[in-house]
C-alpha cells in the first residue's frame, strides 16, 4: 500500500531540520528505518513542554563561533570520522530549539567579546572594550565607571544560593570569562599593570576576580554569598607579581608575572578559602575530589590555555575542556539547589585570528565534545543548556567543491579529480579569509600563534604543490592586517531544557540573559 505522501513530505520536511537527512539515507538506513525515525523526530518538535523553570543552567560560549565555523566544523568532525561530512551534526547541533542572535554592539555594527558577553550576562546591551558596565561609560576613562555597573546572571545566581561555574580555555580574566563576575572600564586591565596611573578608584580584573565574594556582599546590603565555587582557565601571569621569585614551576617566560603592586593574588584566594585547591596543572586537576574540598581555582597556563591541537605539548599538562566541564559538573552537582556554569571555548576565536582555519575547527569540535559531555551529565528535565557564540569572523566557505572534498582542501568540482583553477590560473581553498595575515605552511605546526612572529602574506599564492590539509597551513586571506577581524554577521544559539521552546527567531543577544533568568527566577530573588 502506498504511503500518503503529502504527509511524509511533513516528515520529511521536519526530519531535515531535525537531523534526518534524506539525501543521505541510502548509506545509513532502510526507508522504513528512516521514516520511523523522522516521524518520532516529528512527534518531539510538535510537543511543546510546559515546562519553564530549570534546576540549573549551562551556558556554552564558543568564541567566534560564526555560521560558516559550525557548517566546516561538522564537515571536518565527520571527515575526521572516515565519512564524507555533510550529512553529520555537532553534538548541539541536534537540540530541539534554535534561533539567530544579533551581536552588534551599542557602538559597533561589528562587535568585540567584551560587549557581547556583557549582554549575555546582564540583560544590557553595552560598549566595545567594556566589561560589566552600561553604555554611558566611557572606554578607558575610570571615572566614568562608578554608577554604571550592571549585575550579571553569576551574581544573582550566588546570591541565590546556586553553586557557580566558570571555564575558559582563554585566561580567564580576558573579556568573555570577565565579563560574568568583573566591571571594567577597559576590557584590557587584566591586572593592575595594565591600568592607566589616573585610575585609582578602579580595580583591575584579576583582582575583582579574587575578591568576588567581599565584592558582591559589599555592593548588595544584606547577603551573604560563598563566592564562585569552580573557577578554571588560563592568565596565571595576571595573579602572580613581576618577580622571579613568584614563579610557577611550569613557568614558559623568564619572569611569569605581570603585577606591579607586589600582590600574590593566589596566595591571597588561599587565605580566604582555605579548603579551596589551587591547581596548575593535570597532576593538580586529577588530583581534585569534587565531593569533599572547597573551591577550585585553576591557573593552568601563563597566558591562554593550549590549543586543542597543541595540548599534548603544554610544560605540565593541562586539561581539555571536555574534562574540565566533566568535573566543573561534578563539584557543582553538589548543591541541591542548583548551579549556573559558563563554559567558554576561547581559542576558537584565537584560531580564527591568526588565520587558522585547522586550529579553529579542532577547537571547535572539542567544544561539541564538551557540551555532549554536559548532555550525558545532566537531564533535560531539570537543566537548560544553551549553547551559542557571542560573535562571527570572517571565514568564508566558498567554490564549488564535490561532495566529501576534504574540507580544508583545495576545491575540487564535482565530476573531477583535479583542483580547480581561479581566473589567475592558481587553484584555491575552500576555506578563506578576508582579512588578516595570510598564507603559512608551517607542516605540522599546532600552534597557530606561531603566525604572528612573521611577516604578512596577505592576497594570492600558488598552492599547486602545497598540502593545504596540514595542521600549519593558514589560508588566504584577501586584505591585509595584523590579526583577522571579527564579522557582524547573526550567530546561533542552540537550546536543550526547561525554558528552551522560547528559543526561536531573531532575538537580541542580551535575550540570553533574559531566557537564564526565567528559568532559574534569578531577579526574583
Amino acid at each position: 500500500m502506498k504511503k500518503n505522501w503529502i504527509a511524509t513530505a511533513s516528515v520529511i520536511a521536519i526530519a531535515v531540520s531535525s537531523g534526518l537527512n534524506a539525501q543521505v539515507l541510502p548509506e545509513h538506513q532502510t526507508e522504513n528505518q528512516w521514516y520511523t525515525n523522522a516521524q518520532s523526530k516529528l512527534v518531539e518538535k510538535s510537543t511543546v513542554s510546559n515546562n519553564f523553570k530549570a534546576k540549573n543552567v549551562i551556558l556554552f560560549v564558543g568564541d567566534g563561533m560564526g555560521i560558516s565555523t559550525l557548517t566546516a566544523s561538522r564537515i571536518m568532525q565527520g571527515q575526521l570520522a572516515g565519512n564524507s561530512g555533510e550529512e553529520g551534526y555537532l553534538s548541539f547541533e541536534t537540540f530541539p530549539h534554535t534561533a539567530l542572535v544579533k551581536t552588534y554592539n551599542v557602538d559597533a555594527q561589528t562587535p568585540d567579546s567584551a560587549g557581547t558577553m556583557t549582554a549575555m550576562m546582564s540583560g544590557l546591551k553595552t560598549d566595545v572594550g567594556v566589561i560589566g558596565v552600561d553604555e554611558d561609560i566611557e572606554r578607558g576613562v575610570c571615572s566614568t565607571q562608578s554608577g554604571n555597573e550592571v549585575v550579571t546572571a553569576l551574581e544573582l545566581a550566588e546570591i541565590k544560593g546556586l553553586a557557580t561555574g566558570v571555564i575558559s580555555t582563554a585566561r580567564i580574566t580576558h573579556a568573555t570569562p570577565a565579563a560574568t563576575y568583573a566591571k571594567s572600564a577597559d576590557r584590557n586591565w587584566e591586572d593592575i599593570s595594565d591600568m592607566p596611573e589616573d585610575a585609582t578608584d578602579c580595580v583591575d580584573i584579576a583582582d575583582q576576580l579574587i575578591h568576588f565574594e567581599a565584592n558582591l556582599e559589599a555592593r548588595y546590603t544584606g547577603i551573604d554569598v560563598d563566592g564562585i565555587d569552580v573557577t578554571m582557565g588560563g592568565g596565571r601571569r595576571h595573579f602572580l607579581p613581576n618577580d622571579v621569585a613568584f614563579n610557577s614551576a611550569d613557568a614558559s617566560s623568564e619572569i611569569e608575572g605581570d603585577r606591579t603592586d607586589s600582590r600574590d593574588l593566589t596566595a591571597e584566594w588561599k587565605e580566604i578559602y582555605p579548603s579551596g585547591s589551587y591547581i596548575i596543572d593535570q597532576a593538580g586537576f586529577d588530583a581534585i575530589d569534587t565531593e569533599n574540598e572547597g573551591p577550585i581555582l585553576a591557573l593552568f597556563n601563563e597566558s591562554h590555555m593550549q590549543y586543542e591541537a597543541d595540548r599534548v605539548n603544554d610544560i605540565a599538562g593541562e586539561p581539555s575542556l571536555s574534562e574540565m566541564t566533566q568535573k566543573a559538573i561534578q563539584k557543582l552537582d553538589n548543591n541541591e539547589k542548583g548551579f549556573l556554569l559558563i563554559v567558554e571555548s576561547g581559542r576558537i576565536d584565537h584560531g580564527h585570528h591568526a588565520g587558522s582555519a585547522y586550529n579553529a575547527l579542532t577547537d571547535t569540535i572539542e567544544f561539541a565534545n564538551a557540551v555532549e559531555v554536559a548532555t550525558s551529565m545532566t537531564s533535560s528535565d531539570d537543566t537548560l543548556i544553551l549553547v551559542t557564540a557571542d560573535h562571527g569572523h570572517v571565514f568564508t566557505i566558498a567554490g564549488y567543491p564535490k561532495r566529501g572534498n576534504p574540507i580544508l582542501g583545495k576545491v575540487v568540482t564535482v565530476g573531477s579529480d583535479e583542483a580547480a583553477t581561479s581566473s589567475d590560473n592558481m587553484p584555491y581553498t575552500t576555506l578563506g579569509y578576508t582579512n588578516g595575515l595570510g598564507y603559512r605552511d608551517l607542516g605540522t605546526e599546532t600552534n597557530a600563534d606561531v603566525t604572528y612572529t612573521l611577516e604578512a602574506a596577505a592576497g594570492r599564492q600558488d598552492l599547486s604543490n602545497v598540502d593545504t590539509t596540514t595542521s600549519g597551513f593558514h589560508q588566504e586571506a584577501l586584505i591585509p592586517a595584523g590579526s583577522e577581524t571579527h564579522s557582524g554577521e547573526d550567530i546561533s544559539l542552540h537550546a536543550q531544557g526547561p525554558g528552551s521552546q522560547l528559543v526561536q527567531g531573531v532575538i537580541e543577544q542580551s535575550v540570553v540573559f533574559h531566557l537564564m533568568n526565567q528559568a532559574l527566577d534569578l531577579v526574583n530573588e
